[in-house]
């Protein structure tokens, strides 16, 4: 899955950077106070009890801060952490080289668990219910299942699509959290904490500036902080104010809402192209040359979160909001072609 808005080399910026600012413990997180408090409570009793946690199954859009809770619960449980992914586990083999090496209590993280094979999916049921595994030596009349048991482990689950996960599966995680969009005021705290971290400085109003049009994201907040930086210190006195932010941000073609070029572009696409919807998903990524994929998961949530597109069974739709925001005349019953005046081009 691309990011958006950063080169390859800021990407490996942003990483490198990213791992500087994530908390450590619960007491750091801001935001997600739900989850922040049911986690505290799962990992005190599992402590009282001296067991490992149950299962946990994390989803929502990505860049909310899924797999830094996942290390900081393995943190607080004092556990090893193990990390794959989805795509990467293409074999029960490789989920079993992960497997046997756990010990009691470690956590194993699978990120895009809703992305692995239908075998190795299979192959993890038994060792998430029963700590047991079958590993089968050779093939055909040579066939012979050896079990293995395995230590008590904990299995945490990121995904951005948790419809995609089969009921089995799904099932089998004992804890399951929803992670939302961050308000703009949790967004500004993080904002300011990063700046600290990174010594940047920067005002109250400039922290705020680049917190709203952030989408309710940290990973876009921080990453928009670090390009204020650069701006701020090519272009001003090295100081982050709203103005300085927003006109790095307007670099960017981030508009005042934190709709980026790619946002614009679907949403003009529905309007101009289909005369507002509804239109399939494989038809807007055609249309735009992207990866279906990537308008599920990075653009369509914050769009249907603050209504400016609509999911329907025949397609998508944009919203009578998105019509104004980008300065189109409202829909009418005919649909007739819309007469676009757009702030960017």
């Amino acid at each position: 899955m691309r990011e958006r808005i950063v080169t390859p080399q800021e990407q490996i910026e942003e990483k490198e950077v990213s791992w500087g600012l994530r908390p450590r413990s619960l007491d750091e997180c801001i935001g997600q106070q739900e989850i922040i408090e049911s986690l505290r409570v799962e990992i005190q009793a599992a402590l009282q009890r001296s067991e490992p946690l149950d299962h946990i199954l994390f989803h929502g859009p990505p860049g909310l801060g899924k797999t830094t809770f996942a290390h900081i619960i393995a943190q607080e449980m004092g556990a090893e952490y193990n990390a794959t992914s989805g795509p990467a586990l293409e074999r029960p083999g490789d989920l079993m080289g992960f497997l046997v090496n756990l010990s009691q209590g470690d956590i194993l993280f699978i990120d895009e668990i809703h992305r692995i094979p239908r075998p190795v999916e299979e192959f993890l049921y038994s060792a998430m219910e029963d700590f047991l595994v079958n590993f089968t030596l050779d093939k055909g009349i040579y066939t012979k299942p050896l079990p293995f048991k395995l230590e008590r482990f904990t299995l945490i689950g990121a995904t951005t699509r948790a419809g995609m996960l089969t009921a089995p599966l799904r099932e089998r995680f004992g804890i399951r959290l929803h992670f939302d969009f961050y308000a703009v005021d949790d967004l500004t705290q993080i904002v300011r904490r990063s700046a600290r971290i990174l010594n940047v400085p920067i005002d109250e109003e400039g922290a705020w500036e680049i917190s709203r049009r952030s989408r309710g994201t940290p990973r876009i907040a921080n990453r928009y902080l670090r390009r204020a930086q650069s701006f701020a210190e090519v272009k001003g006195d090295g100081r982050v104010t709203k103005q300085s932010a927003d006109d790095a941000l307007r670099l960017l073609r981030v508009d005042e809402i934190g709709l980026d070029k790619l946002d614009h572009s679907l949403l003009k696409t529905i309007i101009e192209v289909y005369n507002g919807g509804p239109v399939g998903i494989e038809a807007l990524a055609a249309t735009l040359n992207e990866e279906s994929d990537t308008l599920i998961d990075m653009v369509e949530p914050f769009l249907l979160k603050i209504g400016f597109l609509a999911r329907t069974q025949s397609g998508r739709r944009a919203t009578p909001a998105a019509y104004a925001h980008l300065g189109y005349a409202a829909p009418t019953p005919d649909r007739a072609a819309p007469n676009p005046q757009l702030r960017f081009e």
